[in-house]
């Protein structure tokens, strides 16, 4: 018998999760219950979300970390909405010119013919996670840091066992362990990734998370940590310094939003990609999707939608301290390009996607709502599979390679500029459905994000659909190369008439359709719903 699991089988049933006190939803069961916990104890949502985020930086490392950005959207029981940005920079040092030469020395290669690194050091950028867990904490949660980080420290203490899903993203990650730090730290003997159910434990992480817990975010940006990131970066040959993480600061910026359905929906503004679900949905609203019976027009529009949107947000976002970015969440803007939406596939759009490995970059996502009426979206990655590959010493903290979005070419919009925040993928989301009932929200995965944004919500919006089988149904998604990709399980007959509208329609693993998840306040009514692709649950009290 076949032991293995079947990742690409949907054979159990999800209900929504209902409850009265709190309610996490996340993709890992043990991270959930982390942030379960921290409520029973006297905490708020916002504690809970970061002992969610921290437990998952041990127990999904691949996707998240202290070495990675964090971004939070957020409405407070006083009734506040806000967004929280823990994004680090490119460093100083590191220009086009330079960062060329050095990627021309990598690669063997002429200076003009080198590209941006996926990986390595020249990839990475200030991690804006450690203050990020810290502001969040100290701004808005009622219990200390070393209490939120309890369960995430025990877990990479004591060890866990690794769920289905983590376990293949483990395995695959195994060659992008870049440095002996990271294959002795997160391969068993250096060697190999953990089986499913199989016990990881993760020493040096957990004393890093405990060097947090006392002491705070200071060492990982001007302390010993600091030190450590460091002189790994710039042995391996990047350009990140101490005045670099010296100088991080989180930030609140004002969300950006639109509606849509009766709903108000809220986004992050750029540098974050926020603007392209926003635009989407603002054109969807114009050809008529919430009117639309036929699920393959349906469909179809969204999907033009989508297109229209990618190509606006991936010609204009970008750090705005670096360039003016139009009102693309506007009703306005919205029905000049809905004008372009036909019968018929838009064959070629004028800009596609970023040549980025966003496409595919690997995430958490989590939403935490309490009986008070906090509700948050939080997010945290390290881009694509375990970052840069680089594990700074002994500290079992991951750096991102949230830099190989940047282009080395002068007159792209997200050229590489020291000091400027990459675009970033990172979009927590926030619905307000009516006075007193809102829904923190979010689809993880690259750029699936905003269009996993526009599909859950016309689910809600447009077809009425409970929680849980608003994330359940299956997903489409446009891609970099013009396909439109969808799952196996997607309607055959929606799917020939998507042909005959001239869509190129390919098939793929549910894995490549993102992971969302809900928790909702609705008047005291707490519910949520959890990813049906990826481990987790929703635990609710």
């Amino acid at each position: 018998m076949d032991s293995q699991p079947n990742l690409d089988r949907f054979t159990s049933r999800r209900s929504t999760a209902y409850g009265t006190r709190g309610v996490v939803a996340t993709s890992q069961p043990l991270a959930a219950q982390a942030g379960v916990d921290v409520l029973r104890d006297g905490g708020n949502a916002f504690d809970a979300a970061v002992a969610t985020a921290a437990t998952l930086n041990v127990v999904e490392p691949m996707s998240t970390g202290l070495g990675g950005d964090a971004f939070a959207l957020y409405r407070t029981a006083d009734g506040d909405v806000g967004a929280m940005r823990a994004c680090g920079g490119a460093p100083e040092a590191a220009t086009r010119e330079a960062v060329r030469e050095r990627a021309a020395e990598r690669d063997d290669c002429a200076p003009a013919d080198a590209e941006m690194p996926e990986r390595g050091p020249l990839a990475v950028t200030v991690p804006g996670a450690p203050r990020g867990w810290e502001a969040t904490v100290e701004r808005f949660g009622r219990r200390p840091l070393s209490t939120v980080l309890e369960d995430a420290i025990h877990y990479a203490t004591e060890g866990f066992p690794v769920s289905e899903v983590i376990a293949s993203a483990w395995e695959l990650c195994e060659p992008e362990l870049r440095n002996d730090a990271a294959r002795e730290q997160y391969l068993l003997d250096g060697e190999r990734a953990p089986d499913v159910g199989e016990t990881m434990r993760l020493p040096e992480l957990g004393e890093t998370l405990a060097t947090l817990a006392d002491e705070g975010a200071a060492p990982f940006y001007e302390g010993a940590i600091a030190e450590e990131i460091v002189d790994t970066v710039q042995s391996a040959g990047g350009f990140l310094d101490r005045s670099d993480l010296a100088a991080f600061e989180v930030e609140y910026p004002d969300p950006v939003s639109t509606t849509y359905g009766g709903a108000t929906v809220y986004e992050l503004p750029p540098n974050n990609q926020g603007l392209i679900a926003l635009e989407a949905l603002n054109v969807a609203e114009a050809v008529g999707v919430p009117e639309t019976e036929s699920e393959a027009e349906r469909t179809h529009l969204l999907a033009e939608a989508t297109k229209l949107a990618f190509t606006d947000g991936h010609r204009y976002i970008t750090d705005p301290d670096y360039e003016e970015i139009p009102p693309l969440q506007s009703k306005q803007w919205a029905e000049r390009r809905a004008s372009e939406v036909g019968p018929e596939a838009i064959d070629d759009p004028e800009v596609g996607m970023l040549d980025s490995p966003a496409e595919d970059a690997d995430t958490v996502l989590l939403t935490v709502a309490d009986g008070e009426g906090n509700v948050v979206s939080f997010i945290n990655s390290l881009f694509m599979g375990f970052g840069s590959g680089l594990v700074a010493g002994s500290t079992g903290l991951t750096l991102q390679n949230r830099g190989a979005s940047f282009s080395l070419d002068a007159d792209h919009p997200n050229r590489l500029e020291p000091g400027k925040r990459p675009f970033h993928t990172l979009i927590p989301g926030l619905v307000r459905f009516g006075a007193d009932d809102w829904a923190a929200f979010g689809v993880m995965g690259g750029y699936m994000q905003p269009q996993g944004h526009v599909q859950v919500l016309s689910n809600l919006l447009d077809r009425g659909m409970l929680l849980q089988a608003a994330l359940d149904e299956p997903r489409w998604r446009y891609q970099e190369d013009g396909t439109l990709a969808t799952e196996a399980r997607f309607d055959a007959d929606v799917v020939s008439k998507l042909v005959r509208r001239g869509h190129e329609v390919t098939v793929d693993v549910p894995l490549q359709f993102g992971g969302a998840q809900i928790a909702r306040w609705d008047d005291g009514t707490l519910s949520g719903a959890t990813e049906p692709r990826k481990d987790g649950t929703v635990d609710v009290y």
